[in-house]
């Protein structure tokens, strides 16, 4: 096992032959894709990976990835950390036509011409996708108390306005 700085390029096909186990992290200044989903990257990526051939005979990349962020609460505007966490799961392929007869365990991951995968690329991809779609503080956390989170009914102010769209209504009944 080496723990170290990780290649950003691996040949899938031969270190799955030789069993290949990967430990170590891929510097923070590397993700310019996450930063820029994120307010701030925190750490550097740690990363564990294995290599192997099935027993299908399918080269498989397994392992995971983690990395401290900084995230905007969209409830209170405040910043706050949050660790995301990866489990891959990838079994290369040399086009994207040849990923409907991988098993819907393995994710497809393409080949470059060289027969290599960009660690960087498909960490990266896995950590913008693990991303909440809303980040948010835990309630106990957020400065914005439960009492000033609206839920269900409108307030009243609110009810009584006349609908922007009701014209709209006349002219589909015409």
């Amino acid at each position: 096992m080496q723990k170290a700085k990780l290649p950003l390029t691996i040949d899938p096909y031969k270190d799955a032959q030789r069993r290949m186990d990967y430990e170590g992290f891929i510097p923070v200044s590397l993700f310019s894709r996450l930063s820029e989903s994120v307010s701030n990257v925190l750490s550097d990526a740690q990363v564990t990976l294995s290599l192997y051939v099935d027993p299908q005979r399918l080269t498989v990349i397994k392992g995971r990835a983690m990395i401290d962020v900084e995230l905007d609460c969209q409830r209170c505007s405040n910043t706050f950390k949050q660790t995301l966490e990866c489990e891959l799961s990838f079994s290369p392929v040399s086009n994207m036509d040849q990923a409907d007869s991988l098993p819907e365990i393995y994710e497809p991951i393409e080949v470059n011409e060289f027969g290599e995968v960009s660690l960087l690329d498909m960490i990266e991809d896995e950590f913008i996708l693990s991303l909440p779609l809303v980040p948010m503080h835990n309630s106990e956390h957020c400065e914005v108390s439960v009492a000033e989170q609206v839920f269900g009914e409108l307030p009243e102010e609110l009810a009584s306005k006349p609908n922007p769209f009701a014209v709209l209504a006349n002219l589909k009944k015409n």
